[in-house]
């Protein structure tokens, strides 16, 4: 019986084990789920409470690409690079997006979005080690920088639905193999 517990938790030998240290596809999908339903619920709470002081509406604000000048999920998933060498890079695209954007939306302090964050580059890495957590945020103080926030939370969460159906894409192509 033992033996046969142990037969069943087996993978079937037709697939391989993923390598350490590689990211794991399907966990990062998931993640990415993760990720976009946190963006989501932050602008939601946001608009909810009125704690902008005003309607943060996608067709009102203008969107800022904080990853314009860097290796991207854009650049790096559409390059015209050959198999594993292009997922590789449309990984780490990923990855540098989502460090930018947690970079920038730490002083807001929504604890959710930067675990969701965290938990997605953990799984992009096939890392276990803890990210650092960002220090507590001094608020939104100006009219300037409210309007920033939701500028950069509506390219997030644009950002987020991209990387979601990227890594989609990527894990159903890891699933044909």
């Amino acid at each position: 019986l033992p033996a046969l517990c142990l037969a069943l938790a087996l993978p079937p030998p037709a697939r391989a084990l993923p390598a350490p240290g590689r990211p794991r596809l399907a966990e990062g999908l998931s993640r990415s789920l993760e990720l976009l339903a946190a963006v989501n619920a932050f602008l939601h709470r946001l608009k909810e409470l009125g704690t902008l002081g005003f309607e943060c509406n996608l067709e009102e604000v203008d969107l800022e690409d904080i990853t314009k000048n860097r290796i991207n999920t854009i650049k790096a998933c559409t390059s015209e690079d050959p198999g594993v060498k292009k997922k590789s890079k449309c990984l780490w695209g990923i990855y540098e997006d989502l460090n930018a954007y947690r970079a920038e939306l730490k002083s807001f302090n929504d604890q959710k979005v930067m675990e969701t964050i965290d938990e997605m580059m953990k799984a992009l890495k096939g890392s276990s080690r803890s990210m650092p957590q960002p220090a507590a945020g001094a608020g939104l103080a100006s009219f300037k920088e409210r309007m920033k926030l939701c500028s950069i939370l509506h390219a997030f969460r644009i950002r987020a639905f991209t990387i979601t159906r990227t890594m989609n894409y990527l894990t159903s192509l890891e699933s044909l193999l």
